[in-house]
């Protein structure tokens, strides 16, 4: 191997192409600033981070509790280390839990809520197949977006902002357009609806179509039960009820969905967002574990410690607290003269909207 710090009256010695190495290492080793660039460091970046802590009202990312702040300052492991995998079944199990799911293909998707969204309805889709989107606020309009430029064939059931659809509407869109998969919201944090599940999953049952649910919003503060709703496939984030920071999008499949990504026409487009290679790495099957992508290490500790709080404190003891604690709020508001801007009965107890003029 040729050394950098060859003498020169040694090039002599050397043939063509070394000769060449050697001069060029000279070369860079007494002009830096050409091998490392004119670019000065930023001045911003030679300052100390200091962030002032804050009280965060808005509906997410929420405060975080100081055991979900030490699990982020736990060592980092490698992503395959066995330590870490077990960490990553603790978490399996913890997400079963609050989606109160026994599906097997459970795990948390390294991204925000809207990886979870992407996750979903790329996998348990192909191409120009048919998606019927409940459209109420912001994301109903996301999911429609993204289907759409999954190059699926969207069918929109828009309803008024602030208001919920009905079983009966819902059930005759389904038989109108015969979709392979219906979104619903459950917690429509843009405009505070909490939409009733009730009877959608036996709709979409009844017609072969898969049931998608966005809880991102209400997941631990608003009853949920998958697997008694019939919830196909169902995704949250970490950063609202479940108070960690935000990066990781629980997911869950039920069977069903599992049958009908195994049997895609076309490989999930995209390898980050493929759900089976994901069920993999989160040892969802009976198979051995492979490398998918290196995890968020320190954020799979922290929803650990997140999760085991809901569990410490029990999943319905969890969604009763903040029923209470929304009452009280809305008593309170109304007292300043302030009114819910959802009117019914739909009033969501995790995402408190107010009307006011400015």
């Amino acid at each position: 191997m040729l050394s950098r710090m060859m003498p020169v009256k040694n090039i002599v010695h050397l043939g063509r192409n070394e000769r060449k190495l050697a001069e060029f290492t000279r070369h860079t080793m007494s002009t830096p600033s050409a091998f490392f660039g004119t670019i000065p460091p930023p001045q911003r970046l030679l300052r100390p981070l200091h962030v002032n802590e804050k009280k965060l009202f808005g509906p997410g990312p929420s405060n975080m509790p100081p055991i979900v702040v030490e699990g982020l300052t736990q060592p980092l492991l490698g992503h395959l280390h066995p330590e870490f995998l077990e960490i990553m079944d603790d978490v399996k199990s913890g997400i079963q839990y609050v989606f109160q799911t026994n599906n097997p293909l459970t795990f948390a998707v390294s991204g925000s809520g809207h990886a979870g969204m992407e996750c979903a309805i790329m996998n348990l889709l192909d191409e120009g197949e048919t998606i019927l989107v409940v459209q109420n606020g912001v994301w109903g309009q996301r999911a429609a977006d993204l289907s759409d430029r999954l190059g699926l064939n969207v069918r929109k059931l828009v309803v008024p902002e602030g208001e919920v659809i009905s079983v009966e509407d819902f059930s005759e869109a389904v038989d109108n357009y015969r979709p392979q998969v219906a979104f619903l919201c459950h917690g429509e944090s843009s405009t505070g609806v909490a939409h009733p599940l009730e009877r959608f999953g036996d709709i979409c049952n009844a017609y072969d179509c898969l049931f998608l649910v966005d809880v991102v919003a209400s997941l631990g503060g608003a009853p949920f039960h998958a697997d008694d709703l019939k919830v196909d496939c169902v995704y949250s984030a970490t950063q609202k009820v479940l108070n960690c920071p935000p990066g990781l999008a629980p997911i869950s499949f039920s069977e069903k969905a599992l049958k009908k990504m195994l049997n895609r026409k076309k490989r999930v487009p995209s390898f980050y967002l493929d759900a089976l290679e994901l069920g993999n790495y989160w040892g969802c099957f009976d198979e051995p574990r492979r490398y998918h992508h290196t995890a968020p290490i320190s954020l799979v500790y922290a929803l650990r410690e997140g999760l085991s709080i809901v569990a410490q404190e029990g999943i319905k003891n969890l969604v009763e607290r903040h029923q209470k604690n929304a009452k009280l709020f809305y008593a309170a508001l109304k007292e300043l003269g302030l009114e819910p801007y959802v009117q019914n009965e739909a009033c969501s107890e995790q995402e408190l909207v107010f009307k006011f003029s400015i």
